[in-house]
């Protein structure tokens, strides 16, 4: 089925592909005249392929006018796709099956840049460094959450700002806070924060980024914890460091912006950086 804008560069077609004995659901937005670098985008869980505020959608759209063919999908059980539901752990099959799909579909094609969201960013950069069509990475605000990084960005971002906060000392004035309660939060953060342990997905995420090559395109919001324990990691390790300093890598603060880029101002950032960074190679 497809969906033709007189208006427009470009058409969109429903797509619908093989994962194993399960069917997934993609749009790929195709240029009249597709270029040979394409976009896949994988969605972080719980989501689907229109993504929070339509951001998906809008972006492979505008992508699309431009002449990046982009394919935005469901994965195993999400949105319309069958199966049951799983993580961003468990989809490299749907990410193999898509990109199949993809070039397929887009005799145009010769190489891929994979575009995520949270633990689809995290996604993303585990499948990059297993097929040579993938030579780009777009990584917004990419999940490293463990419970000892959650804690120790929480006791950084938010205990400590509260304490300069005027309106946090009015309100434990005034009675409006539950003090026992607050200290009890407080110690039970510090616990965690304190606990040694795996830092399992940013393990598994540095050894997937050293066995790429490709060039990465880092997005992070100024309001998300996610972003913050990203920039709390890179602070605190000299081989976080010393790899996202490697040449091919860039950074992009929005301010402001929250986890999702809510607005149509930090969407319209996004678009700009993804654009100017998928064509200037």
């Amino acid at each position: 089925m497809a969906e033709d804008h007189p208006a427009l560069q470009h058409r969109e077609l429903a797509l619908r592909f093989s994962c194993g004995e399960e069917k997934l659901i993609g749009i790929l937005s195709l240029p009249c005249n597709p270029g040979p670098r394409g976009v896949l985008m994988i969605t972080g869980g719980p989501q689907y392929r229109a993504g929070s505020h339509r951001q998906f959608t809008l972006l492979a759209r505008m992508l699309a006018e431009q002449g990046f063919p982009v394919l935005r999908f469901d994965y195993r059980g999400m949105g319309d796709s069958e199966g049951e539901a799983r993580d961003y752990r468990s989809i490299a099959s749907d990410i193999d099956g898509a990109l199949a799909q993809f070039f397929h579909g887009v005799p145009a094609l010769r190489e891929v840049v994979l575009w995520g969201l949270c633990d689809g960013a995290t996604a993303a950069a585990r499948h990059a460094a297993s097929d040579a069509r993938i030579k780009g990475l777009v990584l917004l605000n990419p999940w490293v959450r463990s419970p000892a990084s959650l804690a120790r960005t929480t006791l950084r971002h938010y205990y400590l700002r509260r304490l300069v906060q005027r309106d946090f000392w009015r309100q434990l004035a005034g009675g409006g806070l539950q003090l026992a309660a607050s200290l009890a939060s407080l110690r039970t953060t510090a616990a965690h924060a304190a606990a040694a342990g795996a830092e399992l997905p940013q393990a598994d995420l540095y050894h997937a980024l050293c066995q790429f090559h490709g060039k990465v395109l880092l997005i992070l919001s100024g309001e998300d914890l996610g972003a913050r324990e990203w920039d709390d990691l890179i602070k605190a390790s000299s081989a976080w460091r010393t790899l996202a300093s490697y040449a091919p890598w860039a950074t992009v603060h929005i301010a402001g912006a929250n986890h999702t880029f809510a607005s149509a101002a930090w969407r319209a950032q996004v678009e700009q950086h993804c654009l100017e960074w998928i064509a200037s190679w």
